[in-house]
């Protein structure tokens, strides 16, 4: 058997950074079409004179959750949003390197064979037939030269997705994330137009693939459930770190290497852990089994409760402990990362990206606990966000240009008028009720609320990320403690465990959760942020306080998104309570909805009692 040459893929012996070198400048620019695609969440992006004018993920068109294909539809998108042509792009940027990732992949294969021969031939199919040639389906697609197509580095446009979009003229960036060519980590820091990565932690040594290891082995879809291993964690208690701290050494300054004898993820295409691994944590959770402790309840939507119903619990609470202790040793790195980067920079401010910088309870905790002050982290920050970071990487750091563009808000994608959903209400015999007082409309929807009925909530543009911000959500009263129970089974069709999130006046916020008083809270207007509700409010708000008594809360302000905080304070001037419980609004396993055909679908399948589209009202016949 050929064995991998030595040091390779194994633990070596003392964690370190890498050290990594600059960028330059070019030309003018005035539309850039930043994509992303070939792994999973593709997208597409298009910039004006530097100013974002539309983003949005193929899945939402696609209706394929994670679609990773060419984002062909949310390039016509953008481009039609833009009012242009492919050929009126004077660039398009790719948010990778084809070239360097197709070398890593032959060269892992290689040291790993003959394990990793599925990998590679599978690597070969799937290369050599679409993603090795990119340059030229980008040509073929959009009409344009070859010499108007340029590529970013994977890390690099994780590193400008964030800070290019932030308000800040320099910061710390730290981006993290399973693998973009042969990087997986980075430290760097942005200054005006430039962006300098100074260490980086390459393949196979990944904090994201370790994460990803632990969701497989907890039962749930690798790239679509580690944040259901962040809502399994306050089930359980940590106990379990020295097993998970086996396979990772930690360096003081946040760097890390995996000990690779426990995983198979650089060999296998089914696995991403192996036997010895197993033997370490016993048998993987069975993804067919329903998850539940004696805390997180027992849902109707389960069936009658099994005979051996302790035993299960009991079973599942190790599961539980197992997600709080990898949990518990990501933050412990990312803070060690965050402190290290701080010390490197000795700046203030940070900016994060990657799929890692979704972990919501980690970030809070790195505000709380580093001496940053103010954090940065846009809200698609895994590899969709890389389609906005490669256009605006071209544009700032390639051709020179000064920066002007803030991301406030989430809302770029599609928009429907009241025009177009009221032709496909009568097109499709819809009975509906128009209220063209926007005052009466949200009184109405406020009394409802009240009354304990769940609402579909459609208006504007859709959010670009995975968070439904007020757009596209679904909305119950957060006081009811049932209503955690009702969204879940008879709306969402999900796990019981899984939190909602609190939508919350900007203003407000203070009084609900213990909320640093510093910087600009970006990231909690993303639903970035897990902070503790203030222990004299969580009777008032049990819908959407966790079980360890803390909010992924969204603040809102009637600047950035006017009509849902003008509802979020009816209600709370009707209740005393200016919160709302806000959940994206889609069903298991789908993406969150686009069109008003995609709503009403979601809603006549689900049991949610009032449909909102826009100044139109749909009611469920009783």
């Amino acid at each position: 058997m050929v064995r991998p040459e030595a040091g390779a893929l194994s633990l070596m012996r003392k964690p370190r950074w890498k050290r990594q070198g600059g960028n330059s400048n070019q030309a003018d620019v005035m539309n850039i079409l930043g994509i992303s695609c070939y792994f999973h969440d593709a997208a597409a992006a298009l910039l004006r004179d530097g100013d974002l004018v539309a983003a949005a993920e193929e899945e939402r068109f696609t209706r394929k959750k994670h679609d990773y294909d060419f984002p062909q539809n949310a390039i016509d998108f953008c481009l039609r949003t833009g009012g242009i042509r492919g050929a009126d792009l004077d660039y398009v940027a790719f948010f990778e390197k084809p070239l360097i990732k197709f070398q890593r992949l032959i060269l892992s294969s290689m040291q790993t064979f003959p394990r990793s021969h599925r990998v590679f031939r599978e690597a070969m199919i799937t290369w050599l037939g679409d993603k090795l040639w990119v340059k030229q389906l980008i040509q073929k697609r959009l009409g344009i030269p070859q010499s108007k197509i340029l590529f970013s580095k994977h890390h690099l446009s994780h590193a400008a997705s964030a800070f290019f979009c932030s308000p800040f003229d320099e910061a710390a960036i730290l981006t993290v994330d399973g693998v973009g060519e042969w990087t997986t980590a980075s430290l760097g820091v942005g200054r005006s137009t430039a962006i300098k990565q100074l260490k980086e932690i390459n393949f196979p040594h990944s904090l994201g693939l370790l994460y990803s290891a632990f969701t497989a082995f907890l039962g749930f879809e690798v790239n679509e459930g580690e944040y259901k291993v962040m809502g399994m964690a306050p089930f359980g208690t940590p106990k379990y770190q020295d097993k998970v701290n086996k396979l990772i050494r930690m360096g003081s300054d946040g760097s890390f290497e995996l000990d690779m004898d426990y995983f198979s993820f650089h060999y296998s295409p089914e696995k991403t852990f192996n036997g010895k691994f197993e033997k370490l944590f016993g048998p993987p959770r069975d993804p067919k089994t329903p998850f539940f402790t004696p805390d997180s309840g027992y849902p109707s939507y389960f069936g009658s409760k099994p005979e051996n119903y302790d035993e299960l619990s009991k079973e599942n609470q190790y599961y539980a402990d197992v997600a709080a202790s990898i949990q518990a040793v990501t933050e412990e790195i990312l803070l060690k990362m965050a402190q290290y980067v701080y010390t490197e920079t000795g700046l203030k401010k940070l900016c994060m990206a990657g799929g890692v910088a979704l972990n919501s309870v980690a970030n809070g905790k790195i505000l709380r606990q580093t001496p940053f002050e103010d954090i940065y982290i846009q809200p698609s920050a895994g590899d969709g966000g890389g389609a906005i970071g490669a256009a605006l990487y071209v544009y700032h750091t390639v051709l020179g240009k000064p920066r002007k563009f803030v991301m406030h808000h989430a809302y770029w994608g599609q928009e429907f008028s009241s025009g177009e959903i009221e032709k496909f209400l009568k097109e499709n015999n819809i009975r509906y009720h128009a209220v063209d007082d926007e005052d009466k409309l949200l009184e109405r929807i406020v009394d409802r609320l009240q009354e304990g009925h769940v609402i579909g909530w459609f208006q504007g543009r859709f959010e670009w990320g995975p968070r439904a911000l007020g757009n596209r959500s679904i909305l119950a009263d957060p006081r009811r403690p049932e209503m955690k129970d009702i969204v879940n089974t008879k709306i969402k069709f999900r796990e019981p465990y899984r939190p909602f999130a609190p939508s919350i006046l900007a203003h407000e916020t203070v009084n609900f959760f213990d909320i640093p008083d510093s910087g600009q809270h970006y990231p909690a207007r993303f639903m970035l942020y897990v902070f503790d509700v203030k222990e004299n409010k969580r009777d008032m708000i049990p819908a959407v306080t966790h079980v360890d008594g803390t909010g992924r809360l969204q603040i809102v302000d009637d600047s950035i998104a006017p009509r849902f905080y003008k509802l979020i304070k009816l209600f709370g001037d009707a209740t005393g309570v200016p919160v709302i419980l806000n959940t994206s609004f889609n069903l298991k396993g789908d993406p969150i909805v686009n069109t008003p055909l995609d709503a009403f679908r979601t809603f006549s399948i689900s049991e949610m009692d009032l449909l909102v589209l826009d100044r139109y009202l749909i009611e469920k016949r009783r």
